[in-house]
């Protein structure tokens, strides 16, 4: 077998023709990464909230909870069954009321979809993970919100210590601001849900319920009952089920334009590497032939060649990977398909992503170097030397 060394020179001694190729590759894996780091910000902010032993219960019919509607009855029904963590927050049920407004945004180029999210007092214990950034909670049974992170100061009134409309002469005062580890509540308001009910004019209307269950195995029994009342009309749906599902469009939406724009850079990238190897081999025939008459093998000549693909594909893998992390520090504002509201999502170097990006590397490396290493295996060394 060739010493890898032979190729590692060569790369050095053709340091242009290298560093463009592996600045194509490096584009190549930042645009592959950043789109698989997205998808994994998708899955943070919609499926990161969801609980195993958590299900969300519907009207029958309802994709989402604007959607959706129940009454206050319905919501006590919900409670009686013995799969409910009634020692939970709320007695193991708490109802919701979820509204889009549509505000002005702060900079003033618009309006834009806002989420508000009216729940009882044991609503946030119900999820643990809320927690106060500045400011304080909202006092029960009043006008009081608090805006998630991820959205405070993005709308006109919708910051700490200034209010906003729900309808005119309906303002809610927002006194603080919370976090829920980078979910797309983060993107709420929430508040009691009695004061954004009677604010939205709807008041005695749930639109989903929220019910803790004594262990998630209790699912499809609890999921049957309800189901089958006929009383209720009501469906249920494990919460991480439900998330995933709204995750999808988005998903797809701003995955598939990311890993449309790699694909297109992949093939330019792949098409340099072949320049970049067959200038190579134009270079070094007699280096070849001198190879192949030393009793190097066919085959040994190929692996050779694709090792040397293999290893630019990589330079430009750790290049791009090491810039792709920056993107890391930056979040940006979307719409969730599902919900019509506006999310904020950032950006998650998971490992699967670090690790399909360096294969993708790899691939692109084999696709560029395969032909041009065939093409060197070919030339024969008599021939290498006359030349």
């Amino acid at each position: 077998m060739v010493p890898l060394r032979y190729n590692v020179r060569s790369l050095m001694v053709r340091k242009v023709t290298t560093f463009a190729t592996a600045a194509g590759i490096a584009l190549v894996v930042f645009v592959f990464a950043a789109a698989g780091m997205l998808n994994e910000g998708v899955n943070a902010a919609l499926v990161q909230a969801a609980r195993t032993d958590t299900v969300i219960v519907l009207r029958k019919g309802s994709d989402a909870e604007l959607a959706s509607s129940m009454t206050n009855d319905q919501l006590n029904l919900l409670r009686g069954n013995s799969a409910v963590a009634t020692g939970a927050p709320g007695g193991g049920v708490i109802g919701e009321v979820v509204l889009i407004l549509t505000p002005e945004l702060a900079n003033g180029s618009g309006i834009s979809n806002l989420a508000v999210r009216g729940m009882p007092a044991d609503g946030y214990k119900f999820r643990p993970e809320f927690q106060i950034t500045s400011g304080r909670a909202p006092t029960p049974g009043t006008n009081e919100v608090v805006v998630g992170k991820g959205i405070n100061g993005r709308f006109k009134g919708v910051s700490v210590g200034k209010s906003f409309d729900v309808r005119r002469n309906r303002p809610l005062v927002v006194v603080g601001e919370f976090s829920t580890d980078g979910s797309s509540y983060e993107s709420e308001v929430w508040g009691d849900v009695d004061a954004i009910s009677t604010a939205a004019g709807r008041k005695s209307a749930m639109s989903s319920a929220r019910v803790r269950l004594t262990n998630p195995s209790a699912y499809d029994g609890y999921r049957s009952a309800i189901e089958a009342d006929k009383r209720l009309n009501l469906k249920v749906q494990r919460e991480d089920e439900y998330y995933e599902k709204q995750a999808g469009p988005t998903r797809s939406f701003l995955g598939g334009m990311g890993m449309g724009i790699a694909f297109l850079f992949a093939i330019a990238a792949a098409i340099g590497a072949a320049i970049t190897m067959n200038g190579a081999i134009a270079h070094r025939t007699r280096e070849i032939g001198t190879l192949r008459a030393l009793g190097f093998s066919r085959l040994a000549i190929l692996t050779s060649f694709i090792f040397e693909a293999i290893i630019l594909s990589l330079i430009g893998a750790i290049v791009g990977l090491v810039f792709v992390h920056l993107l890391t520090l930056f979040s940006f504002h979307t719409m969730n398909f599902q919900t019509f509201s506006e999310i904020v999502i950032h950006f998650k170097a998971a490992p699967g992503v670090i690790i399909s990006s360096l294969i993708f590397a790899v691939f692109m490396g084999l696709l560029g170097g395969i032909v041009p290493a065939i093409r060197a295996a070919r030339i024969s060394p008599v021939e290498a030397m006359r030349g």
